[in-house]
């Protein structure tokens, strides 16, 4: 039987986070529903202290999700989750995000003034791609 996945980052702060990697693939934040939300601290199923508000909307404090823009596209959803402690070494799992050779430069230089930090250059024969780290530290490649 084959699964599906669903691809999760750890985070300090998982709904700028969410934010900053919906805008960097042209995806969308999943919307929370606010009056669910509500209902579940009113039935004490939740409390105030697992919620925030961003954006002007009640969402739930631990985490948030990035979804492709075709909801049909059948690609993984991306939940980033709050943890306590900070990132401390490499990734041993990251993302590539495939913008072509014709755009890896400027793709490069307009995530670098987003706040992304370059991390290095390299090749295996005529791939080429570039390593850089989200704002929060985490590893992906534009290639």
């Amino acid at each position: 039987m084959a699964y599906d996945i669903q691809v999760v980052v750890d985070s300090a702060d998982p709904h700028t986070l969410a934010d900053w990697w919906a805008e960097t693939l042209g995806w969308r934040v999943e919307p929370q529903d606010e009056s669910f939300i509500r209902d579940m601290i009113a039935k004490g199923f939740a409390t105030e202290a697992e919620t925030k508000t961003h954006n002007g909307a009640l969402v739930w404090r631990l985490g948030a999700a990035i979804v492709h823009p075709d909801e049909d596209s059948g690609r993984p959803r991306v939940l980033f989750q709050i943890v306590p402690e900070p990132k401390t070494v490499k990734d041993r799992i990251h993302l590539d995000v495939k913008v072509g050779p014709d755009n890896r430069e400027a793709e490069h230089e307009k995530l670098a003034a987003r706040g992304a930090k370059f991390l290095y250059r390299e090749h295996q024969g005529p791939m080429q791609w570039i390593t850089m780290a989200d704002p929060e530290g985490n590893e992906f490649c534009i290639s």
